[in-house]
């Protein structure tokens, strides 16, 4: 499978849910690139299009297509959140946080009224874990942090669950937000639901890659065309 094309034809597929004059919220990430192109070539064609990105990456991108970036306010609407992931499980649980932007992705996809997430089929899981899972912490005394995340998965069916700090070049990755991201080797995750209030509970973490009952579609593509999948 040409994994390109199958992340270009869900996104277009994906731009059919547009309309004139929506707030979108943009994702982070390859699929969502091609998605935010796109939205770019609608705006040079004179639609009005408003966008609240969730990455610096997205709103360089955005901009410099010329996609107008709002700052939203308690009276925003986000009309549409668009977005790719990780993996995806039969019951439209995700994981996301491959490009460290799950709190911001998290935020948006929670305001908007309608959440579609884009994938090549490949990230069509029968159940998520094959993806380290992407837990975001506050820097402070992190590995105070760390090891209640490690005791919280013990404790959980989650016996000694190898937690690596991302680094990149020798150095921490940090989040937009200055935060870390801590990968977590679980395997197969049975109740993603259950793990996510789990992992929410922990002071210092502030968000987990878990994204259980917010997707209200979820479009994979592949070289043969695209699948619509609804909850």
């Amino acid at each position: 499978m040409d994994k390109e094309a199958g992340k270009r034809l869900a996104a277009e597929e994906a731009a059919k849910h547009v309309t004139n004059d929506m707030t979108l919220g943009l994702g982070t990430g390859s699929t969502a690139r091609y998605f935010v192109d796109i939205m770019g070539e609608r705006v040079k064609q004179g639609w009005a299009l408003r966008g609240i990105p969730t990455s610096e990456e997205t709103r360089r991108q955005a901009e410099s297509l010329g996609i107008e970036i709002i700052e939203p306010d308690e009276t925003t609407i986000v009309d549409l959140a668009i977005d790719g992931t990780d993996e995806a499980d039969p019951q439209f649980n995700l994981i996301k946080g491959g490009g460290a932007a799950l709190l911001r992705e998290k935020i948006v996809a929670k305001a908007a009224h309608k959440f579609i997430v884009i994938a090549d089929n490949s990230k069509r899981v029968v159940a998520l874990g094959a993806f380290p899972l992407p837990i975001e912490i506050s820097p402070y005394s992190w590995a105070l942090t760390v090891k209640a995340i490690r005791e919280a998965l013990s404790a959980n069916g989650f016996p000694s669950p190898r937690l690596t700090l991302r680094a990149k070049d020798g150095a921490p990755v940090k989040t937009d937000g200055g935060n870390l991201i801590i990968d977590a080797e679980l395997g197969r995750i049975d109740d993603p639901a259950s793990l996510e209030r789990i992992l929410a509970a922990i002071p210092g973490v502030l968000e987990s890659g878990l994204f259980c009952g917010m997707a209200d579609m979820i479009i994979y593509g592949d070289t043969d065309g695209v699948s619509v999948v609804k909850p």
